[in-house]
């Protein structure tokens, strides 16, 4: 199983009602399909062999034995198939009928699952033919060939090649109840959950079945594979919709169409090691296991290698987003910069109260950072009732100014109502070349980070003279990469920017200018809109006929190569390789806006190299950085989510890297 990813699938296939070798023909008929797609793992509906809508024809034996029969024969022509799929039927254990899931492979039924909660309630009636399953785990025996089946709910059935991969079995109703059979599978270790189900369609009922499939995929840090009946069930009382359901851990992956998509698959790529790293991080699951004592029953399958890899020529069934921090829908990427900027706002404003801050303190560049500092300040001090003017604005040109940049800040310090000097470091950095004995004509590091400290020094000190507090301006991609210098601009008393990645970033400063025009603040939309139009520098170096010569993604990389690599690394935990595998998929073809996005590998591979190298050897600067409002799942405050030793090696992660291209 490669790179973690497992793919799974659910169908609603045609159907007569009690027709059970009809129905067989079009469940074989889709396991092949699914089996030519590479799914491992194929989730049929309740009682998908008889009908979910047979009603007293289950008392009937002739149905029974038939359906029985019909299993039989579908694992027979299913032989062949690497597919575990799993089919409802009826099955009499006893004196007792049972709505049970069979789960078949390579011609043999592994399991029988019954159903745990009957409901007898409403339009539902299932305790007339079915029994509730509560007892111990037993075996059973269908026929020639078919015997010795565990029966129970306590089976989990894991992949021989991949132990991360852990499938355990609920039927319908089991989910609607407080207490879902599928949590107490979750905490014994199952992390895939088939549900096999025939829930009707009412008006609103299908927005709520979205709604509780994807809270509890959550609440169980687990895959949830949800086949539901389809609309060829009887319609004497009830419409059936086959809304098909794929969730991982709280998000929607697959999605039927109601009344739409019989006989059709619906399969995606479920990444198994998302699911492993929020389990072992999330403290409160672990101990959740603590609670149960059940005695589960763990069957090995062999369900093969889905093939994936960076020669292979397959690529994953979904999408890879190459802004995994910019929300592609335009909808919820608004409701997100929204809830973003309010963050960053009410943190600042918290710690303006906290400390009775008269006046804060911006070094504004004219650039994405500062600009983004800037309009949280201004927000944060309308939220406290201050007056904006006590917002210093403070623009220090040196040798890398150029006048674009210059001019921007000015008039943005303007439309913001922010109070703006400007103090020429010029003199002052020359001064400090001659008393350190450095050439100013050597254009090196301590050429650029002697101007960095120099406009901190200045602006720590004005901070004092007005009772306010310096605001940092450094982002989460700088701090990633140590692109900054150590107290220099690393520095301040509040970073409102520490937890924003740089392509976010772009798309705040947008949130503000889109928001600004539609207040009818046009000068100040249009100052924005150029901001974002200019090239990401540092300015340190003097400019080449007076235009920016410095820029940043030359030197570094581009900065959604290095978000797309933070955010794996830092949320996932992914391992080099597999990066890299993503990151040729994401980057590979067209943005969300249709424009193209190819880096080759080799430009790939060449500045993954990078990240790790930088990410290392910079940590120093991240163990001492300011304090600053965490406000999304990637962080690297030493106080919060990171904690690194600075002189760890990256030479186990590079070494990962070398061979591939």
């Amino acid at each position: 199983m490669k790179y973690g990813y497992f793919r799974a699938g659910c169908a609603s296939p045609a159907l007569v009602v009690a027709d059970t070798v009809y129905n067989s023909q079009k469940i074989i008929g889709l396991v092949r399909e699914a089996d030519a797609m590479g799914v491992k793992l194929l989730v049929f509906p309740e009682l998908s062999i008889t009908g979910y809508t047979c009603q007293d024809l289950f008392l009937q034996r002739t149905l029974q034995d038939s359906a029985i029969s019909s299993l039989m024969d579908i694992a027979r022509q299913t032989s062949s198939c690497g597919v575990l799929f799993a089919v409802g039927l009826p099955v009499t254990v006893g004196a007792d009928r049972f709505n049970c899931a069979a789960f078949v492979l390579r011609g043999k039924v592994l399991a029988m699952v019954p159903k745990t909660f009957i409901p007898n309630y409403g339009e539902f009636y299932e305790d007339r033919w079915f029994s509730s399953w509560n007892g111990k785990r037993t075996t059973i025996s269908l026929g020639e060939g078919f015997e010795s089946i565990p029966f129970g709910t306590d089976i989990i059935i894991e992949d021989k090649n991949d132990p991360l991969v852990r499938i355990a079995c609920e039927i319908c109703e089991d989910l609607w109840v407080p207490l879902s059979p599928s949590t107490r599978h979750a905490l014994n270790g199952a992390t895939v959950i088939a549900n096999l189900s025939a829930g009707n369609e009412v008006a609103g009922k299908a927005e709520y079945r979205r709604m509780l499939v994807q809270a509890h995929s959550a609440k169980i840090c687990g895959a949830y594979v949800y086949a539901n009946a389809g609309c060829d069930e009887s319609t004497t009382d009830m419409v059936f919709s086959g809304h098909n359901l794929i969730a991982l851990n709280g998000s929607i992956k697959k999605e039927s169409i109601l009344f739409s998509d019989t006989g059709k698959i619906f399969a995606c790529d479920l990444d198994m090691e998302k699911l492993d790293q929020d389990r072992l991080k999330s403290s409160t699951f672990t101990r959740g296991k603590t609670f149960v004592q059940d005695d589960y029953l763990t069957l090995y399958a062999d369900l093969g290698d889905n093939g994936l890899g960076v020669d292979s020529g397959d690529a994953l069934l979904d999408h890879v987003d190459p802004r995994p921090f910019v929300p592609s829908d335009m909808e919820r990427r608004s409701e997100r910069c929204l809830a973003v900027i309010d963050m960053q706002s009410q943190g600042l404003a918290k710690r303006l109260r906290h400390i009775k801050a008269k006046s804060a303190v911006i070094g504004l560049s004219g650039g994405l950072d500062s600009t983004l500092a800037l309009l949280v300040t201004a927000r944060a001090f309308d939220l406290c009732g201050l007056d904006r003017k006590n917002i210093h604005a403070i623009t220090m040109p040196a040798f890398g100014t150029t006048d674009r940049t210059y001019n921007n800040a000015i008039l943005l310090a303007e439309k913001t109502g922010a109070s703006i000097r400007e103090i020429d470091i010029k003199k002052s950095v020359t001064q400090h070349y001659e008393d350190i004995g450095h050439d100013i004509n050597c254009h090196d590091i301590t050429y650029e980070n002697g101007q960095a400290r120099g406009r901190t020094y200045i602006l720590m000190d004005y901070a004092n003279k007005t009772g306010g507090i310096v605001i940092g301006t450094g982002d989460l991609s700088e701090l990633a990469l140590g692109w900054c210098t150590y107290n220099g601009d690393h520095m301040s008393m509040y970073g409102v920017n520490s937890s924003i990645p740089k392509t976010l970033v772009r798309y705040l400063v947008g949130w503000f200018a889109d928001d600004a025009r539609d207040r009818g603040q046009g000068e100040l939309a249009a100052v924005l809109e150029d901001i974002l139009a200019t090239p990401v520098s540092p300015e340190l170096l003097p400019p080449e006929n007076g235009t920016i010569s410095q820029k940043t993604e030359e030197l570094v990389g581009p900065y959604e190569l290095h978000d797309f690599f933070l955010y794996n690394v830092l949320r996932w935990g992914f391992d080099p390789k597999k990066i890299y595998y993503l990151a040729t998929l994401a980057f590979g073809g067209k943005t969300a806006e249709g424009t193209d996005m190819v880096y080759t590998r080799e430009i790939i591979l060449k500045w993954l190299k990078s990240f790790y190298r930088r990410f290392f050897m910079q940590q120093f600067k991240r163990s001492c950085m300011p304090d600053g409002a965490k406000v999304g799942t990637v962080n690297l405050s030493p106080r919060g989510d990171w904690r690194m030793p600075s002189d760890a090696s990256a030479a186990v992660w590079l070494s990962q890297l070398e061979n591939l291209c």
